[in-house]
Parts: C-alpha cells; structure tokens; sequence
C-alpha cells in the first residue's frame, strides 16, 4: 500500500516567523486519518524567517529527529547541549524523563526544516541531545541510516525506538531499492525533486505513507532528495 500525501493537502498554519505544514495531526490542525503512521507521530515541513525561532519549552517521552534542509538551527537545552546544526545535517534529542530546549534560526537567511517525531520504545530514561554531519556525497546513489534505534547501524545518531530515519541522494533516472520488511511502516518525503514509488509520483516535500511492502523502489524523476522513517 503507498498513500500519497500532497504538500496542498498538509494542515499547517503560517504564524509569519513560521510557515508550518503537518503531514501527522498537530497543534491546531486535526484529521482522524493522520494522527500518525506505525511510531511515527509527527512530521512537520517547517520555514523559520531569520533572527527568530521557537523559545524555551518542555517535551518529555519523545524522539525529536531534526533534518536542516536550508539554513541552519541553534538548539540550547536545560541540559547544557548548545549546537548549531547546518544544512543536510542532522540533530536527535531524546526527551525520556523530561527536557526544555529553545532552536532558533540565528541566522540571516530562512531555515527550512522537517521536524519529525518518534515514539520511544519505552517511556523515560535520561533525556540527551546530539548531532553530527552527514555530508550529501556520502547518500549519492544510496541509503545511508542517520538516526537509527539498532545497534548495528554504526555511526547514526542513537534514538530510543524501533525505528530508522534515513536519507538518499538520486540523480534523474536512478533507482534504489529500501528492504522494508513485513509488517513495518514507511513515510517518504523528497526534500527536493521527484520520484515514483510503483505508479505513484511523489513530489517535493509530499509524503508517501508506504506499508505491506518488502522492498521500497524509489525512481528519481528529477535530481532528488530523500528522507525516509522506517517504524514497526
């Protein structure tokens, strides 16, 4: 089964310093048949204007996957964790027993974001935050796991959960195949470009909820890139 979500059909609110789109149930915008897919709970497209951002506030029982597609993002949390995340990298925080953390676009150019939201595997433990680089090269042609709750997925970002979050860079015309496996949950969104999954196109920024398939087939259209949650 591939659902194909349109960006026109996200819920989202533009509050002006923010321009959000929900692809889950989130905030004001509610729809019974998106409240989430497997442990995927949130995946918000986020465009924050220069010199502004999100202030201090509480999450708790929560894995928070932050990709930067434009821009940069300045996280400062209660802990101590200061970071500055860039373009095409990526930032985790494991909210467990509880956290309160600011990101801001301190920079002077818009920052674009996906936001997504996991659900642990089980509540609590110490909240944590980290980040690292993941150079776009390195995903050309390929899959390369950048948030991963296995412990062989070597050097993805570590998140509390049965889940994978991960990216790809396709030239027009390539193929690649994602093993999914029975019984899991897959949601697709080209950051940039287009692809096809079977008979069905997928546009910047649209989602593709994808389950009950062994393998995942993507085909770039356009030059393309990819980010994909695998959850049971």
């Amino acid at each position: 089964m591939i659902e194909l979500r349109s960006f026109d059909s996200l819920g989202g609110e533009n509050h002006g310093w923010l321009d959000a789109k929900h692809h889950f149930s989130f905030a004001g915008y509610h729809d019974d048949a998106r409240m989430g897919w497997g442990g995927l709970r949130v995946w918000n497209d986020d465009t924050i204007a220069p010199q502004s951002g999100f202030p201090p506030h509480p999450h708790r029982d929560m894995e928070i996957v932050t990709y930067v597609r434009q821009g940069a993002i300045s996280h400062e949390d209660n802990l101590g964790n200061k970071g500055r995340t860039e373009a095409g990298d990526v930032q985790v925080m494991s909210a467990g027993t509880g956290i309160v953390h600011s990101e801001y676009n301190l920079e002077d150019e818009v920052t674009q974001i996906f936001q997504i939201w996991i659900l642990p595997t089980r509540s609590g433990g110490s909240p944590d935050w980290g980040a690292r680089p993941f150079p776009k090269g390195d995903r050309a042609g390929r899959f390369v796991t950048l948030a991963s709750g296995f412990a062989d997925d070597g050097d993805a970002l570590p998140i509390r959960s049965d889940a994978r979050v991960v990216g790809a860079s396709l030239r027009a015309g390539e193929s690649l195949d994602y093993p999914l496996g029975a019984g899991r949950h897959a949601y697709l969104v080209p950051a940039t470009g287009a692809v096809r999954l079977g008979e069905v196109e997928v546009r910047a920024r649209d989602g593709a909820a994808i389950r009950d398939q062994e393998t995942v087939t993507v085909t770039a259209l356009e030059d393309s890139e990819l980010i994909l949650v695998d959850t049971a």
